[in-house]
C-alpha cells in the first residue's frame, strides 16, 4: 500500500489562488496550512477543506516554517508546496499511488506563470523543485529566505507530471515581493558577504542584461521585459539593504581594569578621541579602590558615549567573572574587549567594525611600550606614537592601514598568541558558548580556554594586522602561581572539545 503524505503549505494572505491549491490536493489525507498572520479569507477558506488543519505561527523564516509545519503533520512523508502553487491532476495520482523510499527525496517539474501566460525564460525557466521527503531522514535548510532540503545521503528521484507556480498576476504583486526578499537577504547575509553601492549597481545592470538578452526576455514582450527589470531592481535593491545592514552595527568597548587609575584615565582619553565612537563604554572594574571610581565619574560628566561601571568586591584576580558581568550589561551586538593599559590609536575602533564578520571573532595586535615611554605618557597624558617612535617594540604593530588590514587578515585554526587585551567578538557568540570560565582565577589562561570554546562551537578566528592597534603600557609581570591549575582547565577544554562552561555568564543574564 503507498504510504499516508501529509502536505503542508506555508500561507499569508492567500485568498485568491488558495482554493485550486486546495481542491488540488482534495485526494490527499492531511493538509498542514501554517499561516503567518493572514487578514484576508485565507484562514476561512481553508476551513473549508474537510483534509485541512490550521496552525499559526509568525514569520521565523521559510526554511524555520517549513520544518514547524513538518513537525505538526500526522505522517512522515512529507509534501512542501507553495500557496501559489496547483499541482496538476497527473502529478497528484503519481504522488498518491508511486511505491515511496525512505532513501530517496522526489522532485517535479515546475511551470512558472506571470498572470496567465507560461514565461520560459528570463530567470523564470521551467526548473525541478525537490519537495516531497521523509522527515525522519531529511528536513529543510534554516535559512530565512531561499531554504532547501537536506540532500546529504539520500538519492533524488524524479517524477512525472507538472506543478503549475502563479508567482504574480500583477507589477504591484511583483514589487511586494521583491521588498520582501531582498529585506530577508539583507538580514541573512548581513556581516557574511560585502556590498556597496558600486556593487549593487553592477550586479542590477548585469541580472537586467542576463535575463533580457542572455536567457531570452525579449521574446516574451512586456511580461519579459518586466520579470527581467524587476528582477533586476532585486539585486540593486538587495546589495543596498545589505550595505546599510552592513553599516548599522553596534559596539560596546569593555575594558578591563585593576587599580590602575592613571593607565585608566589616559585609555579613556584615547577611548574618546576614536575617529568612529563605539556606543558604549563599560568599565569591567575587578575591585578596584575608590580612586578608579572617581576617575570614572569625572569622565562620565561629559564623555561622547554612555560609560558604565562595573564593579564587583576584590576577593583575588577574577578577570573572567568580571568581564562576564561587563558583557551581560553590554546592549550592544558586537564587544570590543581591551584591557585598562591599552591606549588606542584613533582608528582602534572603526578598523575592528570595518574587519567584523559573521561566526567570526578577531584578535588584535599591541605595540609593548617600554617603561620611560610608559612614564611619559601616565605624566604628560599626551601621546603621538608611530612605528619610528623611540620606546616601542614591534613596530609593525604600529601600522594602521585599512588597506594592509585586509590582506594581512587570516583566518586561524589555533590559539597561538591569543590575549584578552585586544579581541572582538558577537554578543550571541558569547552567550552561546557561555563566557569566559570562571572556574580560571588567578592570572592566566582564561582567554585561551575562551578561544577554544569558541573555535569548537564553529565560530572562527581572524587575526587583525595592521588594524585596531593599541599600544600596550609598560607594567611588571603578575604573579602565576595559578597557572598550573588554570592550565590544566585549558588542557581539559582541549581535550574535551569543549563548547560550554558551566560557570559562565549564563547567572548574570535575564531569563
Amino acid at each position: 500500500m503507498p504510504q499516508p503524505i501529509s502536505v503542508t503549505i506555508l500561507a499569508k494572505n492567500s485568498q485568491e489562488l488558495l482554493p485550486q491549491c486546495l481542491q488540488a490536493l482534495a485526494q490527499f489525507p492531511e493538509v498542514i496550512l501554517l499561516d503567518n498572520g493572514s487578514t484576508d479569507a485565507t484562514v476561512s477558506i481553508a476551513g473549508q477543506f474537510p483534509n485541512v488543519k490550521v496552525f499559526h505561527s509568525p514569520f521565523i523564516g521559510f526554511g524555520p516554517l517549513k520544518n514547524l509545519a513538518a513537525s505538526y503533520a500526522s505522517h512522515d512523508w512529507i509534501l512542501s508546496i507553495d500557496s501559489d502553487e496547483v499541482m496538476t491532476p497527473e502529478l497528484v495520482q503519481t504522488i498518491l499511488t508511486y511505491p515511496l523510499d525512505n532513501a530517496r527525496a522526489y522532485r517535479f517539474l515546475r511551470h512558472n506563470f506571470y498572470g496567465k501566460r507560461l514565461i520560459n525564460a528570463c530567470g523564470w525557466e521551467n526548473d525541478y523543485v525537490l519537495r516531497l521527503f521523509n522527515r525522519r531522514t531529511t528536513r529543510f535548510t534554516d535559512r530565512e529566505v531561499h531554504e532547501g532540503l537536506i540532500t546529504q545521503g539520500l538519492t533524488l528521484e524524479t517524477l512525472p507530471g507538472i506543478l503549475n507556480h502563479y508567482s504574480f498576476k500583477n507589477t504591484s504583486e511583483l514589487l511586494q515581493k521583491l521588498n520582501q526578499y531582498t529585506t530577508l537577504f539583507a538580514q541573512e547575509n548581513r556581516f557574511k558577504k560585502k556590498s556597496s553601492a558600486f556593487k549593487a549597481t553592477y550586479k542590477a545592470i548585469w541580472t537586467f542584461t542576463r535575463n533580457y538578452f542572455l536567457k531570452r526576455g525579449f521574446l516574451y514582450g512586456f511580461e519579459g521585459f518586466l520579470i527581467s527589470a524587476c528582477n533586476a531592481n532585486g539585486a540593486f535593491y538587495k546589495y543596498m539593504k545589505l550595505h546599510e545592514a552592513n553599516r548599522s552595527m553596534t559596539t560596546s568597548l569593555i575594558i578591563s581594569t585593576y587599580n590602575w587609575p592613571e593607565a585608566l584615565e589616559v585609555v579613556l582619553k584615547s577611548v574618546a578621541l576614536q575617529h568612529e565612537l563605539p556606543d558604549e563604554v563599560i568599565i569591567a572594574d575587578d575591585g578596584s579602590r575608590a580612586e578608579t571610581k572617581a576617575v570614572i565619574e569625572r569622565f562620565q560628566q561629559n564623555f561622547p558615549v554612555p560609560l558604565r561601571h562595573c564593579w564587583h568586591e576584590d576577593t583575588g584576580f577574577r578577570l573572567a567573572a568580571i568581564r562576564n558581568k561587563a558583557m551581560a550589561m553590554a546592549t550592544s551586538e558586537y564587544l570590543l574587549s581591551i584591557d585598562g593599559d591599552m591606549v588606542l590609536h584613533p582608528d582602534f575602533v572603526k578598523s575592528h567594525k570595518r574587519m567584523a564578520r559573521g561566526n567570526t571573532f578577531i584578535q588584535g595586535k599591541r605595540v609593548l611600550l617600554q617603561p620611560e615611554l610608559t612614564r611619559q605618557i601616565l605624566h604628560t597624558k599626551k601621546w603621538h606614537i608611530t612605528p619610528f617612535t623611540s620606546g616601542i617594540i614591534n613596530r609593525f604593530n604600529a601600522i594602521s592601514s585599512k588597506t594592509l588590514a585586509k590582506l594581512g587578515s587570516r583566518k586561524r585554526p589555533d590559539i597561538k598568541a591569543i590575549r584578552g587585551c585586544n579581541m572582538a567578538f558577537w554578543r550571541a557568540d558569547v552567550v552561546k558558548i557561555n563566557g569566559f570560565n570562571e572556574n580560571i582565577q588567578g592570572w592566566g589562561r582564561e582567554d585561551s580556554e575562551f578561544a577554544i570554546r569558541m573555535l569548537n562551537a564553529g565560530v572562527e578566528r581572524r587575526n587583525l594586522p595592521f588594524g585596531g592597534v593599541g599600544y600596550h603600557l609598560y607594567h611588571p609581570e603578575n604573579a602565576r602561581t595559578s597557572l598550573p591549575e588554570n592550565d590544566k582547565i585549558l588542557a581539559d577544554a582541549i581535550e574535551m572539545k569543549s563548547k560550554w562552561c558551566e560557570n559562565g555568564i549564563g547567572k548574570y543574564l535575564k531569563v
